[in-house]
């Protein structure tokens, strides 16, 4: 379940943790809204931001596996066609690593990605592998990452936390600039999971569903829209702790794909790697 949860947190985006603890103190927003409908209210107005970006860093533990983390960034646009570009700055998980990370590419219905290991793994011959979403084929991994971009973006965690029966007001907070309004509560998975649309709960029920509640803080600005959203959750010894940070919204994005001659197909056929020799 941790290294689902890696891969969801590492394909969701978001990096350098910051926030921006100086500045005007926030008076509470829409005083005159109960909590749960300014939660209500939020998750509306994401429906409506076609642009954004997100810093993210998710920290998991496990008492058998070991510590991970994922660390990155993802700018995001729904029009005048989707666009996302996913940058992986760390990728640490029981002692091992990503060497030099990972990058993604989204446009419309062609992937590109570019990660060192996976090439090395699929013999890959240019830095970039190009993949139509309709030809995944062999690259079943790979539309699992990509599936995963929605697990967490503004839209999916904003709507999730709207399952919540106990969230208060909490204070009023300054978030990378921006006078917030803070929200504290939990949800249960299952019921967070109903908020989302149905083609969607099935990839968030894998990753959440060992999870029976998730603590939550979410920062909302006077415009209504998040600005920060902590989330945590444990089980059995087991943990994850994912800090996300919003900005952008609806600003104009720059999503271009790589350079046609740093670009190749995904090959058809991955060279055989080598098995380890018997020890003696």
């Amino acid at each position: 379940m941790l290294k689902k949860t890696i891969a969801a947190a590492a394909v969701s985006a978001g990096a350098l943790f910051t926030v921006a603890a100086c500045g005007t103190v926030a008076q509470p927003i829409q005083a005159n809204l109960a909590a749960n409908e300014v939660l209500l209210q939020a998750a509306q107005k994401t429906q409506q931001v076609t642009s954004y970006s997100v810093d993210l860093v998710a920290d998991v533990t496990h008492p058998q596996q070991g510590a991970g983390k994922v660390q990155g960034q993802m700018k995001y646009q729904s029009q005048p066609e989707l666009a996302v570009d996913l940058t992986l700055d760390t990728v640490d998980f029981g002692g091992q690593s990503l060497p030099g990370g990972a990058r993604a590419i989204l446009r419309g219905d062609t992937a590109y990605f570019k990660v060192d290991a996976l090439n090395q793994m699929l013999g890959a011959s240019k830095p970039w592998v190009q993949v139509k979403l309709t030809e995944m084929g062999p690259a079943a991994e790979v539309q699992k990452y990509l599936d995963q971009v929605r697990q967490f973006d503004l839209a999916t965690v904003t709507a999730m936390v709207t399952a919540s029966q106990d969230v208060k007001q909490a204070g009023t907070e300054s978030v990378n600039g921006v006078d917030t309004t803070r929200y504290s509560g939990t949800f249960p998975v299952e019921l967070a999971l109903q908020q989302l649309p149905a083609e969607q709960q099935e990839r968030a029920r894998q990753n959440l569903a060992q999870l029976k509640d998730v603590k939550f803080d979410i920062w909302v600005g006077s415009d209504g829209l998040p600005r920060k959203l902590t989330l945590n959750g444990s089980h059995e010894g087991a943990t994850l702790n994912a800090n996300l940070f919003f900005k952008g919204f609806n600003e104009k994005v720059s999503i271009e794909a790589p350079p046609a001659d740093q670009t190749g197909p995904l090959p058809t056929n991955p060279p055989v790697q080598p098995s380890a020799s018997p020890t003696s």
